[in-house]
């Protein structure tokens, strides 16, 4: 894979393929760029230049213990963009890779951005009155342990066989396990703990630029009123709630949010 450098002196890996307008494929928490292998064949064949992110600590990238916040994510993002000359794209991000490319546009705008797609992310996850849209029992009273042994199981939403299958079906496809990462390693943690305290909600109420976020009616992780709820609250704001799937859209069930994603870059 093509690398480059961070200015904290970090090596970031990435893939490039095909030829037209950018689409950045940001993966979520503990996913490497290959998870996106579905979308990438369908925006391929569509014409789309791709470009999948491995985060810091993600996939083939280098797994620093500094940087594990989302502002640096963030930054990434923008070096990434600046090393391989993008200056317009569509960004597409899933579960955290949706909260690092907010945490891009809270440092740097949107201006480079023609659209942005976020996959089942909730833009607060603790609970609170007036907001009960975040993570299932995350509250302000439990923030603090509640990660301390990774994600844990919340008993709600779909079953696990659609993503067993598609990760499965990615693994044979790429030669490579596109969830390698570990949730609780000390490389991890502390960017979950991170991820869990923000609130975006104040970037998406701003955002100029196109945005779609798509939810799972079945997400395991928070309940689908997180898309709707704020796609009130900015006319630039879309929301696409896709049934029969879980948190990992674009694994449980990759046609129908291919053709979702496809038809929001062609508007």
């Amino acid at each position: 894979m093509p690398q480059f450098r961070t200015t904290d002196d970090v090596t970031l890996s990435y893939t490039d393929e095909g030829d037209g307008v950018p689409v950045v494929l940001v993966a979520g928490f503990l996913a490497a760029a290959t998870s996106w292998h579905f979308t990438s064949r369908a925006l391929v064949d569509d014409g789309y230049r791709v470009i999948g992110f491995d985060r810091r600590n993600h996939g083939a990238s280098e797994a620093p213990t500094h940087g594990q916040r989302l502002a640096r994510h963030g930054k990434d993002l923008h070096e990434l963009l600046d090393a391989l000359g993008v200056d317009e794209a569509f960004l597409v991000g899933g579960s955290m890779g949706a909260s690092s490319i907010w945490a891009y546009f809270d440092l740097f705008g949107d201006a480079r951005c023609l659209g942005m797609v976020s996959v089942d992310q909730t833009p607060k996850m603790v609970n609170r009155d007036g907001w009960e849209s975040g993570f299932y029992g995350l509250t302000a009273d439990n923030l603090g342990t509640f990660f301390d042994a990774g994600i844990p199981p919340t008993g709600r939403g779909a079953g696990m066989d659609k993503t067993i299958a598609g990760v499965t079906a990615i693994a044979a496809a790429t030669g490579s396990n596109p969830m390698g990462a570990d949730a609780a390693a000390p490389t991890t943690l502390p960017l979950l703990r991170d991820h869990a305290a923000a609130d975006w909600r104040d970037v998406l109420t701003r955002a100029t630029c196109p945005v779609l976020l798509v939810a799972g009616a079945e997400s395991q992780f928070w309940p689908p009123s997180h898309a709707t709820d704020m796609a009130a609250l900015n006319e630039d704001v879309a929301a696409v709630v896709l049934e029969g799937c879980g948190h990992p859209v674009n694994l449980d069930d990759p046609e129908a949010f291919n053709a979702t994603l496809l038809r929001f870059l062609a508007a």
